[in-house]
């Protein structure tokens, strides 16, 4: 760990496993967020190179780094050692002096980082205890500051919302992919050490709700671009994530990764597929203004 990284006592157990060995896949695999999403939040909240800003779960720093230039500084924080060593190097990539990067659980927050005008969960708040979490959150926000929570945009069984086929190459075909993990890794989706057979929690306003958050806002930013994708885009892709990132494989990970290629030649003898970038849906809420 560099000087810029602060690494905060636990106290409560971590599984160091869920993500690990995947922060060397998750740039290249995910999809980028709708690139409108700076200017919306920037409209949205106002945002105008003041204030602090808390990215909880900030994996890479892909977003940390994306909104660094609407805050006056960035915090990121997040348990993974190897993703925050990542996120520091592309911040010195690409010159931006504004951030930091913090080793902790969102549940040791609020661990003395002080206050902030806006706190952020990218697909992150559902690996927490939310309840616990979201209260936290609150005391640490200025007042009338904002919790927002982005993801892609999902339809009601929790599943991106699908598009058209485009016609250049053919789409990732994630079912079969889906199905060799589970010839490798069994039927229960696996996540660290442990499993999730029920999926991960959503209801977010509810918690909110529960925590005194008030003035909910829901924005839609639209994308649709086409993003072409090759074979190692795709496996990138599938190694970024908790349930099959690539320690859970063990010994037989190049047997997968060996399977995993020829499933994705068969699919595209071209070795090329292509699929449309999803909308990404942003929840915003108030801390209210007379709350200290």
């Amino acid at each position: 760990m560099t000087k810029s990284q602060a690494t905060l006592p636990r106290k409560v157990q971590w599984d160091g496993s869920l993500f690990k060995g995947a922060s060397a896949y998750y740039e290249r695999g995910r999809l980028p967020y709708a690139p409108g999403f700076v200017e919306t939040l920037a409209k949205v909240l106002g945002l105008d190179g003041d204030g602090r800003l808390l990215d909880v779960g900030c994996g890479p720093g892909i977003v940390s780094l994306a909104l660094a230039p609407l805050f006056a500084e960035v915090v990121g924080l997040d348990p993974d050692q190897d993703m925050l060593a990542e996120a520091e190097r592309q911040a010195a990539r690409r010159g931006v002096a504004n951030t930091r990067w913090v080793a902790a659980r969102a549940e040791d927050l609020p661990a003395g980082l002080g206050e902030f005008r806006a706190v952020l969960f990218a697909q992150s708040f559902h690996w927490m205890d939310r309840d616990r979490v979201a209260a936290t959150v609150l005391s640490m926000l200025e007042p009338g500051g904002a919790f927002i929570h982005m993801s892609e945009l999902k339809d009601q069984f929790g599943e991106s919302i699908q598009q058209p086929r485009p016609v250049s190459h053919p789409v990732p075909p994630y079912d079969e992919i889906r199905e060799l993990v589970r010839r490798y890794l069994g039927p229960v989706r696996r996540a660290g050490r442990g499993t999730l057979p029920n999926g991960t929690p959503g209801r977010e306003d509810l918690v909110l709700a529960r925590a005194g958050f008030e003035n909910v806002e829901r924005h839609t930013v639209p994308a649709g671009q086409l993003v072409e994708r090759s074979v190692d885009d795709v496996i990138a892709w599938v190694f970024s994530r908790s349930d099959s990132a690539p320690h859970l494989f063990g010994e037989r990970v190049a047997d997968f990764e060996q399977d995993l290629r020829a499933l994705l030649q068969k699919a595209s003898p071209d070795r090329g597929f292509a699929e449309y970038l999803p909308a990404t849906a942003i929840m915003t809420w108030r801390k209210p203004q007379g709350d200290r």
